[in-house]
Parts: C-alpha cells; structure tokens; sequence
C-alpha cells in the first residue's frame, strides 16, 4: 500500500488519517500471466492500478482479429473503462502479459472516494484528464502518421515495453502487420 500512497501523493498530499480509510477501498491482487481481469461479456467491476506486471486491454473484430487497445505498466491505469463507468458487460479484454500485481477499485468505491475527498476528486479528475490526453493523442497520432513514425514515437516513448513484449503485440498495437514490424526493427537497429 505503500506504492499507493506514493502515487496518490504525486498529486495531492494525504494525510495518514485520510490514507488509512483511502487504502480500506482497494483490494490487492496477484495475477500469473496470460491471466485475464476482465474477460468480453463479463461485469466490468474493477478499475486496476498496475503494481507490477504489463498488461494488454484488447478487443476482438467481428473476423476475431485482435487489437490491441492500451498496454499498461506500473503506475498505470486500465480496465474496459465503457464497461466500468456505464455499468454494462465488456467489451474489452484485459490480460496480464507478464506475472504481476494489480490494485482494484470499484466504481462504487471510486465515487465514495471522490464525494469524501476533495483531495480524491482532484486525483481522480487528474488521471482521467491525462488519459483522455493519451488517448487522443494516440488516435490523431495512428490516423496521421507512417508505420516508421509510430515505431520511432513507440520505441522511444516505451524502451522498455519494446523489450519486454512480444513483438507480434507491439505490431498489433502500432496497426501493423509482424513483417512490417520486423523490417522497422531491422532498419532502426
């Protein structure tokens, strides 16, 4: 919980009184690989702060093609987030890629955070703000750019993802196919 209080604490300040109710809402979970939080046609029930471990959010086209939506690392946020805030069934997967360590909040809980605390609010409005950023910049950035340019932006934004992931989901991420990726790959070494 630790961790928690960290990251909260890059936004706003707590006290330990507010941290010790705060933590009573989250719900730690290991997860193995290949493991799935949030399955397609499930009740979305958790928003997942990542520990530990990277994960992918993806869906299935109606010829079951994956597309990879979101990976996530530590620090970061994920779920199938129409799912969770309209209440309705997923449509979205969630699957951990690499053994790890999520943290789980309910939507419920989320709101009663948010309406108790100020401080909460605050946090939350952020991190959703800056995920919509992301996300928007991520789709003008796919809708506009060469298959080299959104290598190049995705190798140097994540090195470490680069490493760490399979590179037929780095593909799928970057909307190309396993060759196109390959010859990226060789031409940037």
């Amino acid at each position: 919980m630790d961790r928690l209080r960290q990251h909260i604490e890059e936004i706003t300040p707590l006290s330990n009184e507010e941290f010790d109710y705060i933590k009573s809402f989250f719900i730690l979970k290991k997860v193995r690989k290949n493991q799935f939080l949030v399955h397609e046609g499930d009740e979305v029930k958790f928003e997942f702060l990542v520990l530990e471990g990277i994960y992918k959010v993806f869906y299935l086209d109606a010829n079951g093609k994956e597309h990879i939506v979101q990976f996530a690392k530590k620090d970061w946020w994920m779920t199938d987030y129409i799912g969770f805030f309209k209440q309705k069934n997923a449509t979205m997967f969630v699957e951990c890629l690499q053994e790890g360590e999520v943290l789980c909040l309910s939507l419920e809980g989320r709101e009663k955070l948010a309406s108790e605390f100020h401080t909460m609010e605050h946090f939350f409005r952020v991190k959703l703000t800056n995920g919509f950023i992301a996300l928007q910049q991520r789709i003008t950035f796919l809708l506009s750019s060469t298959p080299q340019e959104r290598y190049e932006e995705f190798s140097k934004l994540y090195p470490d993802l680069m490493l760490q992931i399979p590179k037929k989901y780095v593909a799928e991420y970057l909307g190309v196919s396993r060759e196109t990726l390959s010859r990226l790959y060789s031409n940037n070494k």
